[in-house]
């Protein structure tokens, strides 16, 4: 009897052991168990273009909130920041984690490739106090892997997102919580050509 594989999801992790392939699925999931193509995937990477948007909303709340404290400026204001700041921060930073999710996904239903990483671990090891320091660099570099592999180069860096990550926290600490938030967005786009380019190139034949 073939195994059934869990349908991963943004809260629920996959079973351990259980191998990676393509299997029935439920109805009205958005991946086929047969025949799916790159562009199919391709058409399923995160929309990165939100994520600028909310970057952008950011910095209309940064300046609705400048003119209302201007304290803020002189930096002699300390507490939490405004909710006109704060709100679409914070939207932004879960999109990002939404936009993670969904490379992950990505990655787990490409044929032929087993991802080494779930969508759901890619998500909550960045909650992991101190660890998180390693895994905003351990998810990019598998990615990069699946990317070079499949383009035959080494033409991803696996360093990139990472430090994009400690860039946009240093903006947040120093410059404005809007261009903290287009510098994670940044990353993805990094993410997103690349995946892209590796997506629509023709699977490796083995043997």
């Amino acid at each position: 009897m073939t195994a059934l594989a869990g349908t991963d999801t943004l809260f629920i992790d996959d079973l351990s052991g259980t191998d990676r392939k393509f299997v029935a699925t439920p109805l009205g999931d958005p991946f086929a168990a047969s025949g799916v193509s790159g562009s199919d995937l391709t058409a399923r990477l995160p929309k990165i273009w939100i994520g600028y948007l909310l970057a952008f909303a950011t910095l209309v709340g940064e300046t609705i909130a400048v003119a209302r404290h201007p304290d803020l400026v002189r930096g002699t204001e300390i507490g939490v920041p405004p909710l006109e700041i704060y709100l679409p921060a914070f939207v932004g930073l879960v999109y990002w984690l939404v936009c993670i999710h969904r490379y992950h996904v990505v990655l787990a239903h490409v044929p032929g490739w087993k991802h080494p990483i779930s969508p759901a671990r890619a998500v909550w090891f960045h909650f992991i106090p101190i660890f998180v320091v390693y895994w905003v660099f351990r998810w990019p570099a598998a990615i990069a892997d699946f990317v070079n592999q499949r383009l035959a180069a080494k033409v991803m860096n696996k360093w990139t997102v990472g430090l994009c990550f400690f860039a946009s926290l240093l903006c947040r600490l120093f410059l404005g919580a809007s261009l903290h938030v287009a510098l994670l967005f940044f990353a993805c786009t990094y993410i997103s050509g690349f995946l892209e380019r590796a997506l629509a190139a023709p699977r490796p034949q083995h043997g």
